[in-house]
């Protein structure tokens, strides 16, 4: 076992994961902000400063675990930004409220986009600090690619159901509102299934043929 590659490797990996989630949250908060809604930034949650967003349960203990065991995936999040959406609302109707749902999706596959061209230029690392940045990128690219993938699912309380539920305001869906409304209890309880069992492995089929064809 080499020592110090495990060291390096699991470095990249935390600091790749870490950006994509804090990233991901800061900005929902940042499109908040430019609709008008200075909750996130009152309370210093627009700043990079990790800290200000790790979740030691969602950014530390449940990716640690997965990584610890080999999960074929690594997965995790922050603390949610506080947001108002009333006042998104209000100055934005529902195509705003959809793009502060969507905002972190958004940054996570712009990441993937980034990286995965870095990534072409990449070669066979001749150092340490080659061999960090590769595993960086590499890893970059997909947790990025995993986290803004899960994030569009339909289920509460993902980023996806959120802008479903706003898509639906805006035409005037007015029971898939309330479909939307009443799963919210059970969200985090049937995602927790779904990834607990073999059906995630389908579910995240077309993500994974993605980063296979741009990682190899």
């Amino acid at each position: 076992m080499n020592t110090d590659f495990d060291i390096i490797k699991i470095i990249a990996i935390a600091l790749a994961f870490i950006i994509a989630i804090v990233g991901h949250e800061i900005m929902h908060g940042y499109a908040a902000y430019k609709l008008g809604d200075n909750t996130a930034k009152a309370l210093g949650r627009l700043s990079i400063n990790p800290i200000k967003h790790i979740d030691p349960i969602g950014s530390l203990l449940v990716p640690g675990v997965l990584f610890a065991i080999g999960a074929p995936f690594i997965f995790g999040w922050a603390k949610p930004v506080p947001i108002n959406m009333h006042t998104v609302m209000q100055n934005g109707g529902e195509n705003g409220a959809i793009k502060v749902a969507l905002a972190g999706v958004t940054f996570n596959f712009l990441l993937v986009a980034i990286f995965s061209f870095i990534y072409l230029f990449l070669s066979s690392p001749s150092n340490i600090v080659e061999s960090f940045f590769n595993i960086f990128v590499a890893y970059s690219i997909i947790i990025n690619a995993i986290l803004g993938f899960f994030n569009l699912w339909p289920i509460p309380p993902l980023d996806g159901s959120q802008a479903l539920k706003y898509f639906a305001m805006k035409h005037k869906w007015y029971s898939l509102v309330v479909w939307t409304n009443k799963l919210a209890p059970y969200g985090f309880f049937i995602l927790m299934a779904i990834i607990a069992t073999p059906i995630s492995n389908y579910l995240f089929k077309p993500i994974y043929w993605l980063i296979s064809k741009i990682l190899y």
